[in-house]
């Protein structure tokens, strides 16, 4: 099954009607430019958010969606969002930890929850989502909420049975799950998901851990690194979110707006079973060699996730109440 049929058959268990919200006359529409890392591969589902806006805004809100740096760099678009330079994008706040201080708590630190419900429990029930949305409204940014991505594991040239094996490879990790590699002697670099093909297919780097299956798949990364390791340290593995311009949004009507947060609703529900289902089904493409760490290693890099933890909320004074909050839900569920 292809990544156009997945997307049709995520959206099977949910409403298939457009959104609608009661009509009013027609007004001038404003048009909204929104940049995903997403590349082509992902056009149905981002085609159907910007269709299910306008159509609840009785076509006043039009979304013109980008793919992965067309418009500015990935890691850099949630400054272009503050700043206007853009209007809207779905990101992943690993990108930029240096610049939002809840950054690395927002993308999915690892051992922060271990299935999609503990997660949303975290977010929505907890509170994370309110301090999330408080860091963000500073940048001028309004947060609409956490879309859960799905498995977040490694891939790599060559076959992985332990941490050990690790150690003479160069691995592209974000900056959290980097301090936790590096605690075990295992080289890392950054690149952003569009370069990734590349890095792989030259040598730059040995090994990626950067979605799952089906996002390796669709990358086409397959061709150039096939030995896919689970990791067992956090699932949902990343957490995406959609980010509008703060003024764009104080400037919408309250109807414009409900549109947009309905619409976002459904995106992210949709989305979240593609990317799980959709790894699933290329995990059985023959494609990749599947395996797992051993594991005693997975709870070597659970307990070295602690570190990052700490350093985490010794940023701010709203980190430290975010990882209080990861803390008393690790209690609860038995994990701590």
């Amino acid at each position: 099954m292809n990544r156009r049929n997945l997307i049709k058959s995520a959206a099977a268990g949910l409403v298939a009607a457009p959104l609608a919200l009661s009509a009013t006359s027609a007004k001038a529409a404003t048009n909204l430019r929104m940049q995903t890392y997403w590349g082509k591969e992902a056009n149905d589902i981002f085609d159907a958010f910007s269709d299910d806006v306008k159509v609840s805004s009785n076509e006043e809100l039009r979304i013109r969606r980008f793919t992965g740096s067309s418009l500015v760099p990935d890691a850099e678009m949630f400054q272009a969002v503050g700043k206007g330079t853009i209007d809207m994008c779905q990101g992943y706040a690993g990108y930029w930890p240096g610049q939002l201080d809840i950054a690395s708590i927002e993308a999915g630190l690892p051992g922060a929850w271990t299935n999609y419900d503990e997660a949303m429990y975290i977010m929505e029930t907890k509170g994370l989502i309110g301090l999330i949305r408080e860091a963000y409204a500073e940048h001028n940014v309004h947060y609409l909420g956490p879309v859960m991505g799905g498995p977040f594991d490694l891939l790599t040239k060559q076959p992985v049975k332990s941490l050990d094996d690790l150690k003479q490879m160069k691995i592209r990790a974000t900056p959290s799950v980097a301090k936790i590699l590096e605690q075990f002697g295992i080289p890392t670099v950054f690149l952003p998901g569009s370069e990734l093909y590349v890095g792989l297919s030259t040598g730059t780097i040995d090994g990626v851990i950067y979605a799952g299956t089906n996002e390796y798949l669709s990358m086409k990364l397959y061709e150039a690194a096939k030995y896919y390791t689970s990791l067992n340290m956090v699932s949902p593995g990343y957490t995406d979110q959609i980010l509008v311009n703060m003024d764009k949004w104080k400037a919408m009507t309250d109807q414009q707006r409900k549109s947009i947060e309905l619409a976002f609703a459904k995106h992210a529900t949709k989305m979240h079973t593609w990317m799980v289902s959709g790894s699933i089904d290329a995990s059985t493409t023959g494609y990749f060699e599947m395996s797992a760490l051993p594991p005693e290693d997975s709870a070597r890099l659970r307990k070295a996730a602690e570190v990052i933890w700490a350093e985490e909320a010794a940023k701010s004074e709203r980190n430290k109440k975010a990882i209080e909050i990861l803390k008393e839900a690790a209690k609860a569920t038995g994990r701590a």
